[in-house]
């Protein structure tokens, strides 16, 4: 069987990488979109394939996990969510694996972050005072999060509200019903809407894919939120009974491709919602790697929506230094 080597990056793990330049969009391509084809039989053979085509072991793999680290949005999106709970989540993500554990394996003088806090808007001013100096952007979650069914008009002034309180980047939720009907001009139209409010913040769009019901739908609204200026695709809010899953994955990163191919721009790409563990993380850098080019295994391109998979590093990163696991509990989120 063949092997991807994800060849070690102990030299080169660093803090958050600089933003891609912005996706301007193009104009809305009808005739691309109604080309689109997926066969998902190929595509489930494809990336079920993945996980026994890694091939990282040892320090190569602690490098590679320390990679990932930086490639996380830290996130909490709960409703008993509090400013003090924010607060320790931005501390976790300025230090996010344990000092001891980076002295063991040398890399203690990296500085090595996450790559951005998530929250709702309603702690944005928080999360951002809690990170001066870190150079930790605060993402925001916008536009009527998770349903995305707000009045349009609030959807705007929500990510307005988020730019003004020093969100750098915007998740926003595009409206499914867009999707499911077919109505690609409403689902541009939107996103250009969305795009233009969020200024100089990087947007991040959401398709919510299992809600989309086909992976056509899903190739389909990845290409149109790129028309429209995303410079992100996203594949999940969390709150979806279906999350983020290799096929779709796979749906998505080709139709970045397709976009490249078409405008010359590189968009990045987010799977949010069921990545936990440290192994699913190598599955995706080796899927990225393949698909895309090393360029999308840094956090200006990729970035992976988590809370309990940082834990995880960390505890797969202590056994790889003392030899053995220790509980979760010892590795708190915030």
């Amino acid at each position: 069987m063949s092997e991807t080597r994800l060849t070690r990056v102990s030299t080169d793990v660093v803090p958050v990488a600089p933003h891609e330049r912005r996706n301007d969009g193009m104009p809305l391509d009808l005739g691309a979109i109604n080309a689109v084809r997926v066969n998902r039989s190929a595509s489930e053979r494809r990336t079920a394939a993945l996980p026994g085509r890694r091939a990282v072991k040892g320090d190569a793999q602690s490098a590679w996990l320390l990679k990932a680290v930086t490639c996380i949005d830290l996130t909490t999106l709960s409703g008993d969510d509090t400013e003090g709970r924010v607060r320790r989540l931005c501390a976790k993500a300025a230090q996010p694996i344990r000092p001891d554990i980076l002295n063991m394996l040398g890399m203690s003088d990296r500085g090595i972050t996450t790559g951005a806090v998530c929250v709702y808007h309603r702690f944005v001013a928080a999360a951002v005072d809690a990170l001066q100096g870190t150079g930790i952007p605060v993402a925001a979650v916008s536009t009527g999060f998770p349903a995305g069914l707000s009045p349009h008009a609030t959807k705007l002034a929500e990510i307005e509200a988020s730019v003004a309180d020093g969100a750098e980047e915007i998740d926003i939720v595009i409206t499914r019903e867009h999707v499911l009907t077919g109505n690609w001009q409403a689902l541009y139209t939107e996103m250009q809407e969305y795009r233009a409010a969020c200024g100089d913040a990087h947007v991040k769009a959401i398709l919510a894919t299992g809600d989309l019901k086909t992976l056509r739908n899903v190739a389909k609204a990845s290409l149109v939120c790129m028309m429209g200026g995303a410079d992100f695709i996203k594949t999940s809010t969390g709150k979806e009974a279906v999350n983020a899953t290799l096929p779709v994955s796979l749906t998505m990163v080709r139709a970045i491709r397709q976009y490249q191919a078409m405008t010359g721009v590189k968009v990045g790409y987010k799977p949010a919602g069921g990545v936990s563990k440290a192994k699913d993380v190598l599955t995706y850098f080796a899927l990225m790697k393949e698909e895309l080019g090393r360029e999308w295994l840094e956090p200006n391109l990729f970035r992976i929506g988590a809370s309990s998979l940082l834990a995880d590093i960390e505890r797969q990163l202590e056994h790889r230094t003392t030899g053995a696991y220790s509980a979760l509990n010892r590795h708190p989120i915030g």
